[in-house]
This record gives structure tokens, sequence and C-alpha cells, in this order.
């Protein structure tokens, strides 16, 4: 079962599908507590249309990809500033770019088999280019979650308590989106649009269910999505069905029970495992007023 290992392909599809789980694990845990999934999924569905045109005009999916997401994510940050205003905008946002998308397959008479990977993900096709494409894309997005994750973690759970004490919640929320909009981008060579939400949603929404602390809760996230890609790539690796079918499988197989037996936490209230911190933060800041 592991001699599969022994080939190139194999090991360019670990390697870049660890990666991808660990970035999609830590920012899938932030897209849940902010309740920003259904925009997560509009993101994917957009990146769509940006891959078919990338195909049509002969250059790389990816690229295509990054550059619809990520103006998607700023067009959703600008015109949806209200959680109401921003859920209309992007569902408007999502529909447009779904049938440019359409526009962009029709006029497409080369092989359907790229437009088949931009669905379903392509692991096994993976370079060695990719992989490094993908591990300093990769780094990059953690980097940057490491600086804005405190703050980004604070206006997540209590957004006018944040922006009272000075921290700039539109601009960390609008920086956010634009790290799901790569996020989606690399993840998407691993399970392709239509199943991105396998590594983006299913690893952090079981761990949220089975832990309340943020840090606890995103480090099992990342346990749960390397456990499924892993798997997934041995699993397709030693029979005739896709890795994203393994992974999917997985993601889900693991989180219906847990759901099922779980009592019922939601991911707000995963914001007890935040409370010290908030009342840390408020606590700091009520001395520095008094010192003023």
């Amino acid at each position: 079962m592991f001699a599969i290992f022994q080939y190139p392909f194999i090991q360019n599809a670990f390697i870049a599908g660890s990666i991808v789980a660990i970035v999609a694990a830590v920012l899938g845990y932030f897209l849940i507590v902010r309740g920003l999934s259904f925009a997560g999924h509009a993101l994917s569905s957009i990146g769509f249309a940006g891959a078919a045109g990338a195909v049509l005009l002969g250059v790389s999916p990816i690229y295509g990809l990054m550059v619809f997401t990520v103006t998607a994510s700023i067009a959703i940050s600008v015109l949806g500033r209200e959680v109401r205003e921003r859920d209309v905008a992007t569902g408007v946002i999502m529909t447009f770019a779904l049938g440019l998308g359409i526009l962009f397959l029709s006029l497409y008479h080369g092989y359907a088999e790229q437009a088949y990977s931009i669905l379903f993900g392509t692991i096994v096709g993976v370079s060695r280019d990719d992989v490094v494409f993908t591990f300093v894309l990769g780094l990059i997005l953690l980097v940057v979650i490491a600086i804005i994750g405190r703050p980004l973690l604070f206006s997540s759970f209590d957004a006018e308590l944040a922006e009272t004490r000075g921290v700039p919640v539109r601009a960390l929320g609008s920086i956010f989106l634009i790290l799901i909009a790569l996020t989606i981008s690399i993840t998407t060579q691993v399970v392709g649009i239509l199943l991105v939400f396998a590594l983006l949603i299913g690893p952090s929404a079981t761990a949220i269910r089975l832990v309340h602390q943020p840090l606890q809760a995103i480090f099992l996230a990342i346990i749960l999505g390397l456990a499924y890609t892993w798997l997934g790539i041995l699993l397709g690796g030693n029979s005739p069905w896709p890795v994203s079918f393994f992974i999917t499988a997985l993601s889900f197989g693991v989180y219906l029970p847990v759901r099922l037996l779980s009592k019922g936490i939601d991911s707000k209230r995963s914001a007890k495992g935040f409370e010290k911190l908030s009342i840390t933060d408020s606590a700091l800041a009520s001395q520095k007023d008094r010192n003023d």
C-alpha cells in the first residue's frame, strides 16, 4: 500500500496536500467563527469563472482563480459592510461570476478534461513547480494570519467591543476575505472548486464541536485536515477512485457523528474559550484609561 510513495507525483501530491490542509484548517476556523461560510462558498464558485477564463486564454487556471476570487473578496467587502448587505452582495456577485464561467466554457473548444480538473481537483497532477508555489503562498498566508490573528479573533467574537478598543474591524475583515480567496485558489488544486469546503470547513467545523479553546480548536483542525488528506492520497493511490472523493468522504464521515453526538455547541459559543482574552484586553484598556 505504501509503495506508491516512491512515485514523484505521489510525493508532490503529499507535500502540496499537507500545505493546503494546514492553511485551510487555520483559515477555516476563522471563517466559521466569523459566520462567513456562505461568502467562502461564493468565492469558490466565483473562482470557477476565473479558472475557466484562464483556460480559455491558455494560462494556468490558478492565476484566473486568484484574480477573480481576490477581486470578488474586495467587492464583497466594499458592497457588504453590514451582514445583510454582505449576503445580498455576495449572492449577486456569485451569480454573475457563474454566468461568466458558463460563457467561458461555451467559448472553450479544447479538451473537457481541463474544465473537469477545475471542478474536482488534480492533486496527483501537481508538479514540483506547483508544490513550490503552494508552499510559498501558504507560508505567506500563515504569516499574515499569525500577525493579525489576535485582533481578528477579538473582532470575530465581539466586533463592537473590538472597534471601541481601536481595532480596525472593517480593514481586518477585508484582509481576511482576501486571505480566504488565496486559500481557495491553492485548495482547488487538491479537491477542486466543487469540493473545496471539504478542507476549508470540514476539519474546523468538527474541531469547534469538540474543543472550545481557539488555539486548541485550530490545532485539532490541522490534525484532522492532515489526516483526511494523507488518508485520501493513500486510498486514492491504491484504487481507481479519485483522491478528492476520499478526502470529502472522510471529512463528512467524521463530522456527521461528531455533530449528532455533540451537545449542540455552535461556533459562537466557542467564544467562551475567548472569554479570558476579551476580559484581559478590556481590563488592560480600562487600566490605560484610568492612567490617562
